[in-house]
């Protein structure tokens, strides 16, 4: 899709975008992380709201392990714009994705029965109740929540989300604007409907990295600091992540804690499994990640190896994987391969996964990834994952033994 110029800047460009939200809607509410991209889009919304003399809902999830200097700046920001914001910082046991162990592929923030060894306790301002919010359950999915949150914050009535995302990040934000299928406001394509009259807001979704650092140099605006600390660790400002650092691509970063913030990695590293090997070799290509180029070991085909690796690994795990290939060899299977997949095909045509392999499948287990997007899966609802675990289970009797 062809980029279309709006003849202005984008900074002017996003604070129309985000007039008009205040215009069409008077429940509006940013979803806040305390990165680079949320702190500037919580600046603009709320020096529009403080003109308007209105209110935002502010929410914040808060996932226990994460680092000082970014709760300090969450904190900061939560301080200064406390007159005109809805605070919802939430401290509440949510399921995250843990890609670097098999032994816990998901752990879950303020877990209260490791309320003991937790990295830091939840501040003042903090829900930790969860009768808060009539729909949470225990290890609910982030994402999950954040859809539930927004309809509980709508309450029925039209509402407006902001969320900090920019094209540049990743194919798969570029997709959520310019995807052809998505309904949004006619002409404004940086919105999407949500249903129930919920839309997401996207005002800063054609800023550059480098715009973002140009904002904060001529605005002096509070930021987090902890990209200060990344640019002297050596990092581009390409290279700069601030998240859930155990998921299967954020994983690479987790070298820097014990850099930047040793006293918080130790906690780290006593509290989330896998998370010392994570540091020491999830930026390594091999086997140890699945990452490029993999091998099998001598005397092995890649279907067998397959099924080492499957028997290898602690109960749950080896289940919910084994539900995972049967349904990717049966999907195949009623599509051309009767007769089985192939060991391996060409390289390229497993990369654009185009044909099924055994070696493809080795890569998602070597490579942990859980919800085996490698093999074209998407991740569950939490509240249906047990439901599906119960129907996969008739159906691998009902299928026999496919592998």
């Amino acid at each position: 899709m062809a980029k279309t110029l709006l003849g202005v800047n984008v900074l002017e460009a996003s604070r129309q975008r985000i007039e008009w939200v205040f215009d069409q809607f008077e429940k509006v509410c940013v979803s806040f992380s305390g990165g680079k991209d949320s702190t500037v889009m919580l600046h603009m919304v709320m020096d529009e709201a403080i003109k308007r003399n209105r209110k935002v809902g502010l929410l914040f999830i808060d996932l226990e392990a994460q680092y000082k200097i970014t709760i300090e700046h969450v904190a900061h920001c939560y301080e200064i714009y406390k007159d005109y914001i809805i605070p919802y910082w939430v401290s509440l046991p949510l399921s995250l994705r843990n890609g670097v162990s098999v032994y816990e592929p998901q752990w879950m923030c303020w877990d209260p029965e490791c309320s003991n060894i937790w990295v830091r306790n939840p501040p003042p301002i903090a829900i930790t109740d969860s009768s808060a919010f009539p729909f949470f359950h225990v290890r609910m999915e982030f994402e999950d929540f954040v859809d539930e949150f927004a309809k509980h914050f709508a309450d029925g009535q039209p509402a407006a989300f902001f969320v900090g995302i920019r094209t540049q990040e990743s194919l798969n934000r570029y997709r959520t604007i310019a995807a052809k299928n998505k309904t949004y406001v006619p002409g404004k394509k940086w919105t999407t409907w949500k249903g129930a009259g919920i839309f997401n807001i996207y005002p800063i979704y054609d800023w550059q990295t480098k715009d973002i650092w140009v904002y904060h140099g001529k605005t002096a605006k509070p930021h987090n600091r902890l990209y200060d600390l990344m640019h002297k660790a050596g990092l581009t400002i390409h290279q700069m992540r601030i998240c859930q650092p155990y998921g299967d691509d954020q994983r690479k970063g987790l070298w820097l804690y014990h850099i930047i913030e040793p006293e918080t990695w130790g906690k780290v590293v006593a509290r989330v499994n896998g998370a010392n090997s994570g540091a020491l070799y999830s930026q390594d290509s091999g086997n140890i990640n699945g990452t490029i180029t993999i091998s099998k070991p001598n005397g092995h085909t890649w279907k067998s190896f397959a099924k080492m690796l499957i028997e290898s690994m602690p109960e749950k795990s080896r289940v919910h994987y084994s539900n995972k290939i049967s349904v990717f060899l049966k999907w195949w299977e009623d599509r051309g391969y009767s007769n089985g997949i192939p060991d391996e095909a060409l390289a390229d045509d497993e990369a654009r996964r185009k044909i099924p392999s055994w070696r493809r499948i080795c890569k998602a287990l070597l490579r942990n990834d859980y919800w085996c997007k490698g093999l074209s899966f998407s991740q569950h609802k939490s509240g249906a994952y047990e439901k599906y675990l119960k129907v996969m289970k008739e159906r691998r009797k009902k299928w026999g033994s496919i592998w």
